[in-house]
């Protein structure tokens, strides 16, 4: 006697209703752990350290006088026999000059580097923040394969035995009525095997990038099953943090600010230039005796000199002229980085939003409907009143809205991360633990 098809189908109807997301057996990398590593490992914030010291170093030699010249001569040597006691003004020459630079350009000079070198912290900073969001994008990319691939893999077995009760059916039924749902089943097998082997290339590809961000050589880096809370935490509407006043703070702008400060200092060096240099200048001269044998007195001489700037137009006026667009190009730079962040994290925060209500609407409505439409489909099938075809499509849908579900959790922090970064220097921001860095 032929065993109904039902009795197959209610074997694996118990197994199908308790699909749920998947969980792994144990944590692996924590994201703040993860950040930590980031940040030690990366030589751009050793090299900005450098940059600094360096920078400190020459502003000590910007405003030091420059070194003093050592002159050595014969003057008025007679041509006629080079004789040196010849002639009574025939003399050996030693002095010394001193160049004094103009105005007040070597203190200028100084403050410029100084300047510069003030910049460099913020720079470390402004890194810090984007090693921070670079880092969480690179560990959300493995979570969102690796759950992903871990909630196929637990409804790949489902799939079979749904094929497989399909096959049973086929075999104790007539050819017509069942070959399409023998096919049907092994179709949605296949390609759940290419969804799968799509997810573990991404994957791959994401530890790769993450491994190299950390310096691990480890080629199958696992993430922990959970999203760290403060990337998942609601914000309030009106954030004030998005605006121009607020976003002052952040790291870029404050150094931004410190090359508009060494700008304008370019422009008072360059006004020093109508003013002369000056320079000092000693010479000490010896006589040798007169051809009788009477001594000769030394001579020693003294003087100053400086230029005259008078010919301006097209040297001082000129550079002047240059250095001041100079700088209102760095204040104009700073208006547009101001906007561009601004726009960005206005931007992050609508998505942020927007993504917190599909967010509600999948798990307070839709995956509820959605497993409730594949029990019912289930149902109907097991009691033969209803298609294979509606039974399996009604699971995959309830699979692809579950892979949608962690694809936008994923996105979602993401976007709080980028928001995260843009916000530097905000005190409202919330922010992982571990990811507050000072020099």
């Amino acid at each position: 006697m032929a065993i109904p098809a039902r009795y197959f189908r209610s074997a694996i109807f118990g197994a199908l209703v308790l699909t749920s997301l998947p969980g792994w057996a144990e944590p692996r990398l924590q994201l703040a752990d993860v950040i930590d590593a980031a940040i030690e490992y990366d030589p751009w914030l050793r090299q900005s350290a450098q940059i600094q010291e360096a920078l400190l170093e020459e502003s000590i030699a910007e405003g030091a006088l420059p070194d003093p010249r050592l002159t050595l001569g014969a003057a008025n040597l007679p041509v006629d026999t080079f004789d040196t006691g010849q002639e009574a003004m025939t003399q050996a020459t030693v002095g010394i000059i001193q160049r004094i630079p103009r105005g007040d350009s070597l203190q200028l000079s100084r403050d410029r580097k100084e300047e510069l070198a003030g910049e460099q912290p913020f720079q470390r900073e402004n890194r810090r923040a984007r090693v921070v969001e670079t880092a969480t994008r690179l560990w959300l990319d493995v979570w969102e394969a690796q759950q992903s691939i871990g909630l196929i893999e637990d409804n790949r077995d489902l799939f079979e035995q749904l094929s497989d009760v399909a096959e049973a059916g086929y075999i104790t039924a007539t050819m017509i009525s069942r070959q399409q749902d023998v096919v049907r089943g092994t179709l949605e097998l296949t390609r759940l095997d290419d969804r799968l082997t799509d997810l573990r290339l991404k994957l791959q590809s994401s530890q790769e990038a993450l491994g190299e961000w950390i310096g691990s050589k480890n080629a199958a880096l696992e993430v922990a099953e959970t999203v760290p809370p403060e990337l998942l935490t609601a914000l309030r509407d009106g954030w004030s943090e998005t605006s121009a006043d607020a976003l002052i703070r952040h790291p870029l702008i404050r150094s931004t600010d410190q090359q508009i400060k060494a700008r304008a200092i370019d422009v008072d060096i360059a006004r020093e230039a109508y003013k002369p240099e000056w320079t000092v200048s000693a010479q000490y001269g010896y006589r040798d005796r007169a051809p009788g044998g009477q001594d000769r007195a030394d001579l020693f001489s003294v003087g100053i000199g400086f230029d005259l700037p008078l010919f301006t137009g097209n040297l001082q006026d000129r550079k002047l002229n240059a250095s001041a667009a100079r700088l209102e190009a760095e204040k104009t730079e700073r208006i547009l980085q101001l906007r561009v962040i601004q726009a960005r994290a206005r931007s992050a925060l609508a998505r942020i939003k927007r993504l917190d209500d599909r967010i509600g609407i999948y798990r307070q409505f839709l995956l509820p409907q959605m497993e409730e439409q594949a029990e019912a489909a289930l149902t109907a099938y097991n009691n033969d009143d209803g298609d294979f075809a509606e039974a399996v499509r009604a699971r995959i849908d309830d699979l692809n809205a579950k892979i949608e579900l962690i694809g936008m959790t994923a996105e979602r922090a993401r976007n709080f991360a980028s928001f995260r970064y843009l916000t530097s220097g905000s005190s409202e921001v919330p922010s992982l633990s571990q990811t507050r860095y000072q020099d």
